[in-house]
């Protein structure tokens, strides 16, 4: 487990909080997390406590949108074959999923594809572009990928079938010749929201669609369930249209779940108060599961099923194939780490890249994201097969690994993604000279400051903050006034406390492999606070000689049927040994 370096902040502007504190009339320590978020006036507060659907933006904005509504409304009226294409990770299924049902309401003709991680690979495949000319397909929509896909578009082209793509993923330095690009990242898209992920671009252009039929924002509330499991499972920031797409997604989740996200959730033994967090560990690693393992159609067919049979039957599909999944990455975290430690390369290295023959293609993003917490460098990991190397890349936090890659390219075959996530695959002749060459951009690129896991606290409490608010209501005000500024996501996660000087009462314990269950006392006040600490059973000596400073967010721990206040310990340390 990964050291933190602590950071407490002392930049919020105190003049703004104060002011803000007056208008809203709320304690000046939820005015400067509010203003840490950006939120410095009445008007920004209202649009952050009241999400509207009303406050998105005019999806016309989005460059190429009037003509890929008038296409679909020609393809429509045509009766043309329409088929959605989606790549096969929880994005792509969600956009698949939201489009295809979308299209399908309208009762026409429309297919999906995904391709096959292992046959395919990411994006747009010259199968699916030839399976849609068998098919008869005349407008293919392709969600979460198709910036990059040059070729594939221009044969889709030469064989009559129009490309509409709805993207997020960096463009490269020329576009394909697509019929419409929707994608807010294209240097000439004017577009003021440039976070949203796949399913929520999709999301853009169904609203887009509906308007130009005369429909209200309404009409397409009822598919921001797709678009929050994407929204968690991608990691954008929950700012701005996502945290509204998020807002109401939640809501419906909550109120009138759908009967496949039901059914994953109850998988997880999540049945209420449904939270991001919960799809993004129950929902979303299910949905991924399945193309991992074997092929993302199954987590298309459990989000569109409407049968409680047949839900059961993908249910216990999926589950099986996320067992395998928990299985395949544990496995190959214990191989990787075994290599990184016989390979005296990764002593003084900027960066992890491992291989070998024989690795699962579809964890291995996952077990980069594992080397991290046990290594914090830009990591790339590999499957071998074929006489090729596939994987994923995963970052640190502030360093662009996909720029990195890019210096490498004349070694790829392939390779695309984002700042903290990309895949790639390369002939296996080429993968210690790109182990050497990544090593060298990284290491002349990665700021020293990066090198290091920073901890950011948003303010310093004391435990008089956390008394009950009053003798009927168990929980103290601060944590009330903080579950409003739910939903809770990258840009907007849940505050960072420190308290100073809580003593381990005797009760703290290893409860799992390597957690740690805390019941800590502050002597001043005689208050007793429980916490958990994920991955931190190593604290537990120190927690027993010393009295210790926490760092922790607040949650509600649910346990059959009660509820009590919980910190979620990030970590701990020996009073007075964090000095600002």
């Amino acid at each position: 487990m990964n050291n933190y370096q602590w950071c407490l902040d002392h930049d919020t502007d105190i003049e703004t909080t104060v002011e803000l504190s007056k208008v809203l009339g709320v304690p000046e320590l939820v005015a400067k997390l509010l203003v840490q978020r950006g939120i410095t006036h009445f008007e920004d507060a209202r649009a952050f406590f009241r999400p509207s659907l009303d406050d998105l933006h005019d999806p016309f904005l989005m460059e190429d949108m009037q003509l890929a509504v008038d296409r679909l409304a020609r393809a429509l009226s045509d009766g043309e074959k329409i088929m959605v294409y989606g790549d096969y990770d929880v994005d792509g299924s969600t956009s698949v999923a939201l489009m295809y049902s979308f299209i399908r309401d309208f009762g026409h003709d429309v297919i999906y594809y995904q391709p096959d991680r292992y046959a395919e690979g990411y994006g747009i495949s010259m199968q699916g572009i030839e399976t849609a000319k068998e098919e008869g397909v005349k407008l293919l929509i392709a969600l979460d990928c198709g910036t990059r896909a040059i070729q594939q578009v221009k044969k889709a082209k030469e064989y009559g079938i129009d490309v509409v793509i709805c993207d997020h993923h960096t463009p490269g330095q020329d576009l394909p010749e697509a019929y419409a690009i929707l994608n807010p990242k294209k240097s000439t898209c004017a577009y003021p929201y440039k976070e949203l992920c796949g399913c929520g671009i999709g999301y853009k252009f169904i609203q887009a669609f509906s308007l130009h039929q005369g429909h209200g924002t309404e009409y397409t509330k009822d598919y921001l369930d797709f678009v929050t499991v994407a929204i968690g499972a991608d990691i954008v920031p929950i700012t701005g249209e996502n945290r509204t797409l998020a807002f109401f997604g939640l809501k419906l989740v909550n109120e009138n779940p759908r009967l496949g996200v039901k059914t994953l959730l109850d998988a997880g033994s999540k049945l209420s108060n449904i939270s991001i967090s919960d799809l993004v560990f129950t929902v979303a690693p299910r949905v991924n599961a399945a193309g991992r393992i074997s092929h993302a159609s199954a987590a298309v067919e459990m989000l569109l099923v409407d049968d409680e049979e047949q839900a059961n039957e993908w249910g216990e599909i999926i589950n099986g194939h996320n067992l395998e999944r928990k299985e395949l990455d544990q496995r190959i975290t214990h191989e990787a780490l075994q290599l990184m430690e016989n390979d005296d390369f990764y002593l003084k290295s900027s960066s992890t890249v491992v291989w070998k023959e024989g690795w699962h293609k579809g964890v291995v993003g996952i077990v980069a994201s594992r080397l991290i917490e046990h290594h914090y460098k830009p990591t790339i990991v590999l499957a071998v097969k074929d006489n090729e190397a596939t994987g994923s890349a995963r970052s640190v936090k502030g360093y662009d690994v996909l720029e990195a890659i890019e210096k490498c390219a004349d070694l790829l075959t392939k390779y695309g993604g984002h700042k903290y996530a990309a895949g790639l695959s390369l002939p296996i002749e080429h993968l210690e000279q790109f182990r050497e060459r990544f090593e060298e951009v990284v290491a002349n690129s990665l700021p020293e400051d990066l090198k290091v896991p920073k901890l950011q606290i948003n303010a310093e409490i004391k435990s008089e903050d956390l008394i009950p608010e009053t003798a009927g209501n168990p929980f103290p005000k601060l944590f009330r006034l903080i579950e409003q500024f739910a939903p809770f996501g990258p840009r907007n996660m849940r505050p960072v406390f420190l308290i100073r000087n809580l003593k381990d009462s005797g009760y703290s314990r290893v409860v799992g492999e390597d957690h740690l269950k805390v019941t800590l006392k502050c002597e001043r006040t005689e208050q007793i606070f429980t916490g958990i600490a994920f991955g931190r059973a190593d604290k537990l000596e120190m927690l027993q000689r010393h009295n210790v400073d926490v760092v922790f967010s607040l949650s509600l721990n649910e346990y059959r049927g009660s509820q009590e206040l919980q910190l979620d310990i990030k970590d701990l340390r020996p009073s007075g040994e964090f000095v600002e």
